[in-house]
């Protein structure tokens, strides 16, 4: 059976996160098996009641149902991002914030749900979350998603302290981080955004059919970085229930994305500690 991470990682990086059991019977297995089965569904995409538990779980099978109840209980309880927010903390010596990278991207919400709507330029209903990746392209953090009809300036005064404030919680310092947007963010609202948190952004003009002088700095060479970010999407690709968006609640959407950050991040992390 093919493992997203292998059974210390889920040990030590995930399970001493997960909420502890207060009321109730306790789970009939291990913790790291249920976890396992919840990144077997992350990374195949495969549908909840086709999850092999016989072959997921070394004793008595759990029924799909369970797996998915304790999924749920923990996106409820914001665990997924917890435990992501402890991971990036730990490891602040290994992301690389010369620069970063923030972007927006449509996902294809192929049974709708919270925060769905029809975006004419995908021709299909999507949803839109901002994204912020380091040097590299490691993401760090997303916003809350919205309907896909909006797009990536939508209320983006709100949206990117979401971001910025998932950095906060890790005791990353964002005062002088040099962030590249594209064109599209070339607004007040970004801007404003940028400067209460002394994030400095690298964004190209978008002169809109206007001819208006106007006098941000822009790096060129710095821009020229950002196809990292796009190499980032391509890693949340690859991860099925990432890709397309089956879930229809905003809560598990985000826990998805939160696991795909954790699984890459640890892989990343790993090596690095393996070439020093």
């Amino acid at each position: 059976m093919y493992k997203v991470l292998d059974k210390d990682s889920i040990m030590t990086e995930i399970v001493p996160y997960l909420p502890k059991q207060i009321h109730g019977p306790s789970p009939r297995a291990p913790l790291s098996e249920i976890v396992n089965a919840v990144l077997y569904k992350l990374k195949s995409g495969v549908q909840w009641h086709m999850l092999p538990v016989s072959e997921l779980f070394s004793g008595e099978p759990l029924n799909y149902k369970t797996v998915f109840g304790h999924y749920r209980k923990w996106c409820r309880s914001g665990a997924w991002r917890e435990c992501w927010v402890r991971l990036l903390s730990d490891n602040r010596s290994k992301v690389d914030l010369s620069s970063g990278d923030f972007d927006g991207s449509h996902t294809t919400a192929l049974r709708g749900g919270e925060q769905v709507e029809y975006q004419g330029r995908k021709k299909r209903k999507t949803t839109n979350a901002l994204y912020l990746t380091d040097r590299q392209g490691l993401p760090l953090a997303m916003s809350r998603p919205v309907s896909g009809n909006h797009n990536d300036l939508y209320a983006i005064e709100v949206h990117a302290e979401e971001v910025f404030t998932t950095l906060e919680d890790a005791g990353i310092p964002t005062e002088g981080l040099f962030v590249n947007g594209d064109s599209g963010f070339d607004s007040e609202g970004f801007r404003s955004a940028c400067a209460k948190r002394d994030i400095i952004p690298n964004v190209p003009y978008n002169k809109r059919g206007k001819d208006i002088d106007r006098y941000e700095p822009f790096d060129e060479e710095l821009y020229a970085e950002r196809y990292s970010v796009e190499r980032t999407f391509a890693w949340m690709d690859g991860f099925r229930s990432v890709l397309n968006r089956f879930d229809t609640t905003v809560s598990s959407w985000m826990g998805f994305n939160f696991l795909a950050f954790i699984v890459i991040a640890i892989k990343k992390f790993r090596k690095i500690n393996n070439s020093r």
